[in-house]
C-alpha cells in the first residue's frame, strides 16, 4: 500500500476534526469534497456565506461545518481567548475582532487552541509567515520544544531506498540558515516525524558534501557539530553523520565511506545543512523522480498546523489534511 493510502486508512480509523480557512480558493472546496467523501476528517470550513457560494459553487461539501467568521455564535468565546493569550503584546477585543474577520488562519487557531478542532491546513493562497504567524502565536510550541521546523514526506516510485520509497527530508521550507543546535533540534523532530508517520524506525542522516571528515570547512565543521549534539540529545535516535547523500542511502557507498555506521547506506530521514539544499533536494526529486511529495509539513507545534504550496492541487490539500489528521491522533 502507497504511503498516502496507508495514512488515510489511520485517518478514517479515528477521525479528527480539521479547520480549512481558505474559502476563498476553489481548490478548498474540490478537495473538501473529496476529504468528506472517503471520510479523512470531519471538516470545519472558515468563511462568509458568499465566499462559500462564490468558490464553492459545484462542489458537495454536505458534512462540513461552516462557521462565518463575521456571524458565529462562539466569536465571543475566541474573542476573549484571543485577549487573553496576546494581553502583554497590548491585544484588546476591538483588534482582536479585526485581526480574525481579516485573516481567517487566526480564528482557525483560536478554534484549535479552544479545543473545538484538533488542526489546521492552510497555505494554498497565502504565504508559510501567514500560516505560521497564528499559530505560533496562538497554539505555540510543544512544551520543550525550542524550534519550529518543517518537512516533507517523500515517496519514491520504483525505490529500494528508504522505508520502501519513502523518506522525510528536513528543513526544505522554514529555517534559512540554521546552527549546529537547531540542525540537532530539528533531527531529533524530524526522527519522531518519521517514526509517527510511516510506523518505523528513523535512520537520520545528518548531510553535508563531506563524509566522516572528508572535507575541511566550516559548513562540514558546522554538521559535525550538529551530528554529536544530537547523538546526546536523541541517544535512543540512529543518528550518524556528517555524510554525503551517496553515503546515506547506497550500501554500497556507506560501508566503503563510513564503515561500521548503522545509518550509511540505510538513511530515511535526511536533515539538509540548510534551506537552500533541502528545498532543491526536494524538488530535484520530486520532479525529475516523479515522486510525491507532501508537505511542507510543520514540527514542534502544540497543535498540528500545516502549510501548502501555493502551487498545490487539491489532492495535495487531501494528503496533508490526511496527514495533520494522523498527528493530531498523537497529541
Amino acid at each position: 500500500m502507497a504511503f498516502i493510502d496507508e495514512i488515510k486508512t489511520r485517518a478514517k480509523a479515528d477521525k479528527k476534526t480539521i479547520v480549512l480557512p481558505e474559502s476563498m480558493d476553489k481548490r478548498t472546496f474540490e478537495a473538501a469534497e473529496k476529504i468528506l467523501k472517503e471520510g479523512i476528517a470531519n471538516l470545519i470550513i472558515i468563511g462568509t456565506k458568499e465566499e462559500i457560494e462564490e468558490y464553492g459553487k459545484g462542489f458537495d461539501i454536505t458534512g462540513a461545518k461552516i462557521v462565518d467568521p463575521f456571524n458565529d455564535p462562539n466569536k465571543q468565546k475566541y474573542i476573549d481567548l484571543f485577549v487573553e493569550l496576546r494581553k502583554n503584546k497590548g491585544m484588546t477585543p476591538e483588534l482582536a475582532k479585526e485581526t480574525m474577520e481579516k485573516d481567517y488562519m487566526y480564528y482557525a487557531c483560536l478554534m484549535c487552541k479552544a479545543g473545538d478542532a484538533d488542526g489546521a491546513v492552510s497555505g494554498a493562497c497565502h504565504s508559510t509567515a501567514n500560516t505560521l504567524r497564528p499559530c505560533l502565536q496562538i497554539i505555540k510550541t510543544k512544551p520543550g520544544v525550542k524550534l519550529v521546523s518543517s518537512f516533507f514526506v517523500m515517496s519514491v516510485p520504483d525505490c529500494d531506498c528508504g522505508k520502501d520509497g519513502t523518506f522525510i527530508f528536513a528543513d526544505c521550507g522554514l529555517n534559512q540558515n540554521p546552527t549546529a543546535e537547531e540542525l540537532a533540534a530539528i533531527a531529533g523532530s524530524s526522527a519522531e516525524s518519521f517514526e509517527v508517520l510511516v510506523g518505523a524506525e528513523a535512520k537520520v542522516a545528518m548531510l553535508s558534501y563531506s563524509t566522516m571528515g572528508s572535507a575541511k570547512h566550516d559548513d562540514v565543521t558546522k554538521v559535525q557539530e550538529a551530528t554529536k549534539l544530537a547523538k546526546e540529545m536523541y541517544p535512543e535516535v540512529a543518528i550518524d553523520g556528517e555524510m554525503q547523500l551517496d553515503a546515506a542511502l547506497v550500501p554500497s557507498v556507506g560501508e566503503s565511506k563510513a564503515p561500521g555506521s548503522t545509518v550509511a547506506g540505510h538513511a530515511n530521514t535526511l536533515v539538509f545543512p540548510n534551506l537552500d539544499a533541502g528545498n532543491i533536494g526536494y524538488k530535484l526529486v520530486q520532479r525529475l523522480a516523479k515522486a510525491e511529495a507532501y508537505g511542507p509539513v510543520t514540527q514542534g507545534i502544540a497543535m498540528p498546523v500545516n502549510d501548502l504550496s501555493r502551487g498545490c492541487y487539491a489532492d495535495d490539500i487531501v494528503g496533508v489534511v490526511a496527514i495533520t489528521a494522523v498527528q493530531a491522533q498523537q497529541q
